[in-house]
């Protein structure tokens, strides 16, 4: 058993190596090919498992990453830190002039895409000798339709898109995990058996208001609190561990609250990304604070990142199911097309979110670790190596083929923006 120092230094060192190895060689974006570097690691190291099984070099590298909780590193460790920093960099204002546009994106969207995924999935398992409940194929439904923050806004660095259209891919983004995270969790515990009051009407809309509602108050109240406390001082080294602070302290709040802990953070970031600069920070103190936070950004992404591609030396595939992995692909991007474009017909506003922009949108909804760490979390039972399994299939085609081809879907698609 190592040490968790130990482990940091491996994962640390890879993450530096991969990255010097993609910048000088693959010039992929960093992100994606720390990913690719980490995934093609992993099936190089079962390659040579299989050439020499004496050497026992899968076995041993297996074991150290079986110690790392992938959803427990996710969920309650990176997520806080990332979700922050990304909101920091977002514009209030924007996002404010284009709230109902993402409101509806973030929450009828993911409804629909759960819907059309979840019954899709169903019928594709059913057809192809691989059954899967319809309860449990609603759980991955609510687990991959949400996009996740941390891979959008990792890919968004590397395309160029019109500022409103950013700022509702990022708040979209940003937003739309509380309304996912509060489906699996209801439509979980209903195909585990175990719903209750938890799945019947009041239930969901008392869960969505204490997770979704109480998320966003409390990362409002410790936001502001955090910005008055800047605002009371001029000593950068104090308002950098404030920021620091208000991270993890907000986060762990929540949970211990019951409210949405990536919802709170997301409040927090705001308020004080877009209050701070004004009145509360000097120069000096912006810079600092500034290049803390691109740089955690930056390090957790690319550990993160690393983590998704040698998952592949643990997680367990049978080999029947990936057909079904492989249908769950187009099933997840025409659930998200009609995602897309339904609220758009329906509400028919204009602007950037227009339906001349419905293809750039449907290929810019990535999915990362979040929908790996909520698919890793769900209980032992014959529908989980499915859902792994679908999960890891459409987060690498998200991540990799999409990621990597976004820029050119964005000239291609939006050159009349």
């Amino acid at each position: 058993m190592i040490s968790i120092f130990d482990l940091a230094a491996l994962l640390l060192t890879l993450s530096a190596l991969f990255g010097w190895l993609n910048r000088r060689f693959l010039r992929m974006p960093h992100s994606i090919g720390l990913l690719v570097m980490g995934m093609l690691a992993s099936l190089s190291l079962v390659g040579l498992d299989l050439a020499f099984p004496s050497q026992h070099l899968y076995g041993d590298l297996t074991q150290v990453l079986a110690q790392v909780d992938f959803t427990e590193v996710v969920m309650n460790g990176m997520l806080a830190f990332l979700l922050f920093a990304g909101a920091m960099s977002l514009d209030l204002h924007m996002l404010r002039n284009r709230a109902w546009p993402v409101a509806t994106l973030a929450l009828v969207g993911t409804l629909i895409s759960t819907a059309i995924v979840g019954g899709a999935f169903w019928l594709a398992a059913g057809l192809i000798g691989r059954p899967v409940p319809l309860a449990w194929a609603l759980v991955f439904g609510a687990l991959i339709s949400p996009t996740d923050p941390v891979a959008v806004l990792a890919t968004l660095k590397n395309v160029k898109v019109p500022e409103a259209l950013e700022v509702e891919m990022q708040g979209e983004a940003l937003f739309n995990d509380g309304i996912g995270i509060v489906l699996f969790t209801v439509l979980l515990a209903f195909a585990a058996g175990s719903g209750g009051e938890a799945t019947s009407a009041g239930g969901i809309a008392k869960l969505l208001l204490q997770e979704a509602g109480g998320g966003l108050a409390l990362g409002v109240v410790t936001g502001y609190v955090a910005y008055r406390a800047m605002r009371a001082i001029d000593d950068f080294p104090v308002e950098v561990l404030i920021t620091l602070a208000l991270v993890a302290g907000t986060y762990a709040l929540a949970q211990k609250l019951g409210a949405s802990g990536p919802l709170a953070v997301v409040a927090a970031g705001l308020l004080v990304g877009d209050r701070a600069p004004r009145d509360a920070m000097s120069a000096e103190t912006q810079g600092y604070v500034s290049a803390l936070w691109t740089l955690i950004d930056e390090v957790l992404n690319s550990v993160l990142f690393l983590l998704i591609g040698l998952e592949v030396l643990v997680l367990r595939f049978e080999l029947g199911g990936l057909a079904l992995a492989a249908c769950a692909v187009p099933i997840v991007l025409v659930a998200r097309l009609v995602a897309v474009s339904m609220p758009l017909l329906a509400f028919r506003w204009g602007g950037s979110l227009s339906p001349r922009n419905v293809p750039f949108l449907t290929w810019a909804g990535v999915r990362g670790g979040i929908s790996v760490a909520l698919a890793l979390s769900v209980p032992e039972s014959d529908a989980k190596p499915a859902i792994l399994a679908a999960t890891y299939a459409v987060v690498l085609f998200t991540i990799v083929v999409q990621g990597s081809t976004l820029g050119l879907v964005a000239r291609k698609t939006l050159r009349a923006t």
